[in-house]
């Protein structure tokens, strides 16, 4: 890594009535979020999934020619072609990944950086080799502490020259539950290109920030990794010069599919009156979702919703469902999800500078007109 002068303004807060600029449109240009209808698939498909990309995507004319070198701390360096990853038993995981911004732009004041609403997030069956499975091949030195992933997507941030790069704790990547996977199918298919074509790492219940795309390297280390994205970005802080806490696993979150029809311009919502059903997706990546709740009131009282499953996807979101009678005027409907630790999510969101780990119960307001 290099510094190199500062060209752009990171990690600062919308100054007051502060709208959208011209570097966040950029990235929202960029990088798109799951149109909410899409939570009706069971799996979604990939060009509705969510993507976020740090630098360029990278152009890989042929998968043939890509290596994952994994190094460090181990007694067997490995080099090994997609021929060869592709060779080992597969293994086929359905994982839900949000990023960790989802929600950013709802908050206030707005942290500037991609402004995602609630859309941030996709599932997917992801085909790919066990992390603990090479890593076993390699045979991991006793003092190794962490593992750290390298993509080949490369760029600056706050004046660093970099390419990315995450770590997890040796526990983290050598485990069964969850098992951490070197993917190079999604959906049964090959990596799209904004997916990480050719190789990437899923982390089932982890911020997508973990899920290091275009994975070329893999290093085993006897010292903690202190790269740019893992002690400087993606920290819950208060203020800029605290070190602030990792993020690491998804927070419970519930979602709605939007009901009724849309304005074009506003996405305000139009339901008929009568018999309406609710329905969406909730998912932690802390422990199951036990529970999904409806509002239909702007939060003041809440119903159970019926929640389906638990099925053999651990790690991928579960559809819930609710009977509702609309009636004619102006409703505001909520969702939340609360899982097996007790977690839940909250009305008015704990504020950070960065707008990490956001899961503010969605609102989606509707108008039910008169029966003509």
């Amino acid at each position: 890594m290099v510094h190199i002068e500062d060209i752009s303004t990171p990690a600062r807060v919308a100054e007051p009535e502060e709208g959208i600029g011209r570097d966040e449109l950029s990235l929202a240009t960029r990088n798109h979020g799951l149109p909410l209808e899409g939570l009706r698939y069971d799996v979604t498909p990939p060009g509705m999934h969510y993507v976020l990309t740090h630098y360029d995507i990278p152009y890989v004319a042929e998968d043939a020619a890509w290596e994952l070198t994994i190094g460090g701390h181990v007694d067997r360096p490995l080099r090994l072609g997609m021929d060869e990853l592709r060779s080992y038993p597969p293994v086929t995981t359905r994982v839900t990944i949000e990023c960790a911004g989802n929600g950013r732009a709802l908050l206030s004041p707005r942290p500037v950086s991609q402004p995602w609403l609630v859309e941030a997030v996709g599932t997917a069956d992801w085909t790919g080799v066990p992390l603990r499975t090479l890593l076993a091949e390699a045979g991991v030195r006793d003092g190794a502490v962490d593992a750290v992933f390298t993509g080949a997507d490369h760029g600056v941030e706050r004046g660093v020259e970099q390419d990315y790069q995450r770590a997890l704790p040796l526990e983290a990547a050598l485990g069964d539950d969850p098992e951490v996977l070197v993917a190079y199918a999604m959906n049964g298919a090959p990596l799209p290109p904004q997916h990480g074509r050719p190789l990437r790492l899923v982390v089932p219940g982890w911020y997508g920030m973990a899920h290091v795309k275009w994975l070329r390297d893999i290093t085993v280390a006897d010292q903690p990794f202190t790269g740019f994205q893992q002690t400087v970005s993606y920290r819950i802080r208060q203020e800029p010069d605290e070190q602030g806490a990792p993020v690491t696993r998804i927070a419970p979150r519930a979602l709605m599919v939007p009901p009724g029809f849309p304005d074009f311009m506003s996405r305000s919502r139009v339901v008929r009156p009568g018999e309406v059903k609710l329905e969406g997706r909730a998912w932690s990546g802390r422990a199951p979702v036990t529970a999904v709740e409806v509002s239909t009131d702007d939060g003041r009282t809440w119903d159970a919703a019926d929640l389906e499953g638990p099925d053999r996807h651990r790690w991928a979101w579960r559809r819930w469902h609710f009977d509702w009678t609309a009636t004619p005027g102006q409703h505001v409907l909520c969702a939340r999800a609360t899982d097996a630790e007790g977690g839940t999510q909250p009305l008015d969101q704990p504020w950070n500078r960065a707008g990490f780990a956001n899961n503010l119960v969605q609102r989606v307001p509707v108008f039910c007109p008169q029966s003509p």
